[in-house]
């Protein structure tokens, strides 16, 4: 049977009084009431607090592995615009600053849908950043450049899994701001170069890289401290 989630993102800021290569574009308010019908009853798992967590399968388990994600590019912004660093310009802070407010949007978009619709919910996940120094540009731009590259290439490898339509179509809205942000970045990196579409993350025929879950999760997993699994997808 299935359910039918409602989700709200009352209370996420986000600036739209700014028009930029940044914007949401109504992806936000795209966002915001939106009615989505939810996955099989089949697809939920129960929580069993006392063992590892597993993202579950079928959508739910894409819904949790795109909440992991969207929690560490939250938190990692959190943190760079906390404390910017040393000799950030005026339009390095304001980029930070869109990056995160999407990301928080994104974050929390994530956790109302999957409490709509099953108690299998992923917790609040605990990150580290061994080898991040936050107050040094450099360290900070190849680390961003680093998590939305990867988060572009986890959305397009992750798609073909879901089968619900309409999460397609908000995954779909998504990545094209995380593909957005990846652009911005790679912009700060190395201004008005071709970088924003290199070849490294766009093929000769114009497609960005597909990632399968496992591939992602080994490279974003030296950020995650909370250990999960998702066994559907070989990720133990």
């Amino acid at each position: 049977m299935k359910k039918t989630i409602h989700v709200s993102n009352q209370g996420a800021t986000l600036d739209t009084g700014r028009r930029n290569f940044l914007k949401l574009g109504g992806v936000g308010l795209a966002i915001a009431g939106l009615t989505l019908i939810g996955c099989d009853d089949d697809d939920f798992q129960m929580v069993d607090d006392s063992k590892t967590f597993d993202l579950g399968t079928g959508d739910v388990g894409i819904l949790n592995y795109a909440y992991a994600l969207e929690q560490l590019e939250a938190d990692f912004y959190t943190k760079v615009v906390n404390n910017f660093y040393t000799g950030i310009s005026s339009v390095e802070k304001e980029v930070f600053t869109d990056l995160y407010h999407h990301e928080v949007i994104h974050r929390d978009f994530f956790k109302a849908a999957i409490s709509g619709a099953t108690q299998n919910v992923l917790p609040k996940l605990d990150f580290q950043y061994p080898n991040v120094n936050f107050s040094d540009r450099n360290s900070v731009l190849a680390t961003a450049k680093a998590l939305e590259d990867t988060g572009v290439a986890a959305y397009n490898g992750a798609g073909k899994y879901i089968t619900n339509p309409e999460y397609l179509v908000i995954a779909g809205k998504i990545v094209s701001v995380e593909a957005r942000h990846a652009s911005a970045i790679r912009n700060l990196i190395n201004p008005g170069s071709a970088d924003f579409s290199g070849d490294d993350v766009v093929d000769a025929n114009g497609l960005d890289p597909a990632k399968e879950p496992k591939d992602i999760v080994s490279v974003a997993g030296g950020f995650i401290k909370t250990r999960f699994t998702w066994k559907e997808r070989g990720i133990v």
